[in-house]
């Protein structure tokens, strides 16, 4: 008996492990094209490899990021990154949160145009967009300067000045990206049964007390999912910074993304702007799972 049921044993073992086989694939695939690029551009950050020292690169050890703070230059680009992150996540997912309420509202007229316009700026690509939205803030034949000069508002170098620039690129971000959170949340709003809001009209509830009591604590871990989801790709975002900004005027718009890119590819710095890049993902992950953490996101979504 006890030699049967070692066979038994040995047989699943057995085809379990062929099970595995056939992941290696997907498994190789994923270490190729994800984790290779990672180690690869660590590997980079402790080297002088730069445009000089493109074939004959050595290793230097903390060097390049002992010259990041040393330099000074890290904090404020730091702290920008985090005024773009927060500044851009906020009005997206209050904005989206607000007009997915208004589209969930049974009675309300009109929800498939407006549904349809929402979704618009997903029809077009992000670069082209970005392309029309630096012609609009442009200062002397710019849509928006001409529109606040019928309200007697003279002309703004929204791209020129460090102020004007981030709101125009916070707005253009907010246009962007809205769709998305309005989208996500009105599918989990969509997913609660009507019987918990017809019953608590029938209690008396207003359209408030209906969306904190009923929708809210449905909703929750949709939102706090999409929160720490849309900080992760808003800090990352690279394209409007540079497209719009170039991280100007002067170093008022970097990005730690954009200023990596920037020493790497303006300036044939890549071990330096490996450095950047390191830097950048050990605060982002730190900041991940600390938001993981105290908010529980998995805990809510499960």
């Amino acid at each position: 008996m006890q030699i049967e049921i070692k066979n038994k044993f040995l047989r699943k073992l057995g085809l379990q492990s062929i099970n595995y086989l056939y992941l290696l694939p997907i498994i190789a695939l994923i270490l190729f094209v994800f984790l290779y690029p990672i180690a690869y551009g660590v590997y980079i950050s402790f080297t002088n490899f730069s445009l000089t020292h493109f074939f004959d690169a050595t290793v230097v050890g903390f060097t390049n990021y002992a010259l990041l703070f040393k330099s000074g230059l890290i904090y404020p680009i730091i702290l920008q990154t985090l005024i773009w992150t927060v500044g851009s996540l906020v009005p997206m997912v209050l904005l989206g949160l607000l007009v997915a309420n208004i589209l969930n509202q049974k009675g309300f007229k009109g929800r498939g145009p407006l549904f349809t316009l929402i979704l618009l700026p997903w029809a077009f690509p992000a670069f082209i967009s970005l392309l029309i939205w630096a012609d609009m803030w442009n200062t002397h034949f710019g849509i928006i300067n001409q529109l606040l000069a019928l309200v007697g508002i003279h002309q703004i170098n929204w791209l020129f000045e460090t102020v004007p620039a981030w709101i125009a690129l916070i707005i253009t971000n907010l246009w962007l990206s809205f769709s998305y959170y309005t989208t996500f949340f009105l599918s989990s709003m969509q997913s609660i049964p009507d019987e918990f809001h017809e019953a608590a009209k029938v209690d008396g509830a207003n359209t408030f007390q209906r969306f904190s009591k009923v929708t809210w604590p449905a909703i929750k871990g949709a939102i706090a999912f999409a929160a720490i989801s849309g900080f992760i790709f808003t800090w990352n975002n690279f394209y409007p910074i540079y497209i719009l900004t170039g991280g100007g005027p002067g170093t008022s718009t970097y990005s730690l993304t954009v200023y990596a890119y920037n020493q790497a590819f303006d300036f044939y710095n890549y071990a330096l702007g490996s450095a950047f890049s390191v830097v950048s993902i050990i605060i982002l992950a730190v900041m991940a799972v600390f938001m993981l953490k105290y908010t529980k996101v998995l805990d809510m979504l499960t």
